[in-house]
């Protein structure tokens, strides 16, 4: 039988493939309650290899059965592993397009939130157009899972489009959700570490009229990015990030806004406490 932990091997590929034939052909026959309960046995497992693997053959598929409803159906099985068979069915399917794809997301972020925060990296990387122009509308959703799921996988695009990421942030920056607050500092992070000066003037023009909520949502970011400066291995910061988090920090101690000088302040010590 196939493992239940780890990556797969030659005879878990070959069990697999043996058995997606077996479901393909009872669904040409018409036979979709026995092809189901087939991909339920093998997809009702807490491999996440054997699912992404089970819904990547059954995408293969190019008969005139019914296979699209079937994996349909599995989108709502009471089983995680089944769903998450289903999640990667259509992604694996619709890859030319991704439009598709995020439609089944909007079905799975809250049901298969690991496998869907993973297809959403990979959107990032694949498509980011097509991500910039519907993760704009995930950010004004009313469900918070939503609207954090909006950001996952945004650093891909940090080095290129730092700007689009920053005016994203912005909309989200005062949000009541913990869970965005996290993302949103943990993009801003990446920004941060690849793009310094965008991030940094961004920043401060938040921190203009910030109140205590969103100072504390900045602080967590800026607190990490220094962190990161102070770091003796250069792996995680280039020069760039050097010269311009030390120029920032000065300029920022002697900005006229309290709160942009505070947080310079705090941001010195951090940095002039690690150095000693």
């Amino acid at each position: 039988m196939i493992k239940e932990v780890g990556r797969l091997n030659i005879d878990d590929y070959k069990f697999l493939d043996a058995s997606v034939e077996k479901i393909f052909r009872n669904v040409e026959k018409g036979k979709n309650s026995l092809a189901e309960k087939q991909i339920v046995e093998i997809g009702n497992t807490a491999n996440y290899f054997v699912r992404e693997e089970l819904g990547k053959r059954l995408a293969l598929y190019s008969g005139n059965g019914e296979m699209d409803d079937i994996c349909n159906g599995l989108l709502e099985h009471f089983i995680y592993g089944v769903r998450a068979t289903g999640l990667f069915y259509f992604y694996y399917k619709h890859q030319a397009s991704p439009e598709k794809i995020i439609m089944t997301i909007e079905k799975t972020f809250e049901s298969v939130p690991w496998e869907s925060e993973t297809i959403c990296l990979e959107m990032w990387k694949k498509h980011p157009e097509v991500m910039k122009e519907y993760m704009l509308i995930w950010a004004q959703s009313d469900n918070e899972k939503k609207r954090a799921m909006s950001m996952h996988g945004m650093e891909n695009i940090a080095a290129r489009h730092p700007q689009y990421i920053l005016t994203f942030l912005s909309h989200l920056l005062d949000d009541e959700s913990e869970e965005v607050q996290k993302k949103i500092s943990h993009i801003l992070t990446q920004v941060g570490r690849q793009r310094p000066l965008q991030c940094y003037n961004n920043v401060r023009r938040w921190l203009i009229d910030a109140d205590e909520k969103r100072a504390r949502t900045i602080w967590q970011t800026l607190k990490k990015l220094a962190n990161i400066f102070t770091q003796r291995s250069k792996r995680e910061k280039s020069n760039e990030f050097i010269s311009i988090t030390q120029r920032t920090v000065t300029e920022w101690r002697n900005d006229p806004n309290p709160n942009v000088s505070s947080m310079g302040a705090k941001l010195a010590g951090i940095i002039n406490q690690k150095r000693k």
